[in-house]
């Protein structure tokens, strides 16, 4: 289902991790090499779930809020202050606002992305 047909934002959402991977777009994966599907988009929070194939990569970037991101499955090469860290499903990293990182996968992964836009942590 299109992100314009199905809510976004409501007073309680449930989400079926295993289901919503079904519709991450393998077309754009395989053109791009990652593709996203946005769960929740609800004032400053959003909760992205995201696919890397094997070989794709999420280049330098930074968020004004702060993020999680919670590996799912695969593996993933996570890239802050000049580090790289192997994660893998079950990982979680957690980052301030403005911190620059970066993702890459070997083998393909999916990934849990939330972040509260233009906001600090604690």
């Amino acid at each position: 289902m299109s992100s314009l047909k199905r809510p976004l934002d409501g007073q309680m959402q449930i989400h079926h991790l295993d289901a919503d991977r079904q519709m991450i777009d393998p077309a754009l994966l395989e053109k791009h090499g990652r593709s996203a599907r946005t769960l929740s988009k609800d004032g400053p929070l959003r909760v992205t779930l995201f696919a890397l194939a094997p070989g794709g990569e999420m280049p330098t970037h930074k968020a004004d809020g702060p993020v999680s991101i919670h590996v799912l499955d695969g593996d993933v090469a996570f890239t802050c202050g000049g580090e790289t860290q192997a994660l893998s499903g079950g990982d979680l990293v957690v980052l301030d606002r403005n911190v620059e990182h970066s993702l890459r996968s070997t083998n393909g992964c999916t990934v849990l992305l939330t972040v509260v836009h233009g906001t600090t942590i604690g």
